[in-house]
C-alpha cells in the first residue's frame, strides 16, 4: 500500500472512533508504557501534545508531571526544538498544536526516551508520519529509546520506508508492546 493510501485509510479509521473509545485506547496504551523498563528508568522524556485525532497524552502528562521531567517539541522552521513541559506555558503553534513557549531549549542528547505519534507503524519499527520529516530529523542522531504509540489499527506488518526514516525501538498499542528492536551500538 502506498503512503498516501495508508494515510487516507488510517485517517478514516480514526474519524470513526467514538470519544469513549479514544479515551479507553489512550488509557490502555499509556498503562502499557508505564510498565516498561525503559519508562521506569527514564527521567527525561520527550512527549507530544496530542492533536484530536492522536492518542491523547494530556492525562498521562498530568499524571506523571510531578515525577518525570517531560519535554515537548516546538516547530522552528523545518526542525523541532525541545522545551520543558509546563501546562501553563503552552500556546497554539504550528499546525494548530499546543507548543511550549520560552527560550529554555534542550538538546536531544539530554533526552532518555522519546514518545512519538504517527499515522502508522510496522512490526519492524518503521514509522509513517504526516509527511514533513520533523521527527526523522530530530531522532536521526539520538540514543534515546524511541517509543511509538498508536491505536491497534495503526500497526501494520510492513509499511513503505525510506533510508532516512528512523525506526522505533518499541511500538505500543492497546494490546501491548509489539516491538522491541535491538539498538545499534
Amino acid at each position: 500500500m502506498e503512503k498516501h493510501e495508508l494515510r487516507r485509510k488510517v485517517r478514516a479509521l480514526r474519524a470513526m472512533l467514538l470519544d469513549h473509545e479514544r479515551e479507553q485506547a489512550a488509557e490502555e496504551v499509556f498503562a502499557h508504557l508505564e510498565q516498561t523498563a525503559a519508562f521506569l528508568m527514564s527521567d527525561r522524556i520527550l512527549m507530544y501534545h496530542s492533536l484530536p485525532d492522536e492518542l491523547s497524552t494530556h492525562r498521562f502528562l498530568n499524571k506523571w508531571a510531578s515525577r518525570k521531567k517531560f519535554y515537548l517539541p516546538r516547530v522552528n522552521g523545518v526542525d523541532l526544538e525541545i522545551l520543558p513541559y509546563d501546562e501553563q506555558r503552552l500556546e497554539l503553534g504550528s499546525f494548530h498544536i499546543e507548543e511550549p513557549t520560552g527560550s529554555d531549549t534542550v538538546g536531544i542528547d539530554e533526552i532518555e526516551m522519546v514518545v512519538v505519534p504517527a499515522v502508522a507503524f510496522d512490526r519492524l519499527g518503521n514509522r509513517l508520519g504526516r509527511g514533513k520529516g520533523y521527527y526523522d530529523r530530530l531522532l536521526a542522531d539520538t540514543r534515546a529509546t524511541k517509543v511509538g504509540v498508536a491505536y491497534d489499527f495503526q500497526l501494520f506488518d510492513v509499511i513503505p520506508s525510506e533510508p532516512h526514516d528512523v525506526r522505533m525501538d518499541l511500538v505500543i498499542t492497546q494490546t501491548g508492546c509489539h516491538l522491541i528492536r535491538k539498538r545499534k551500538k
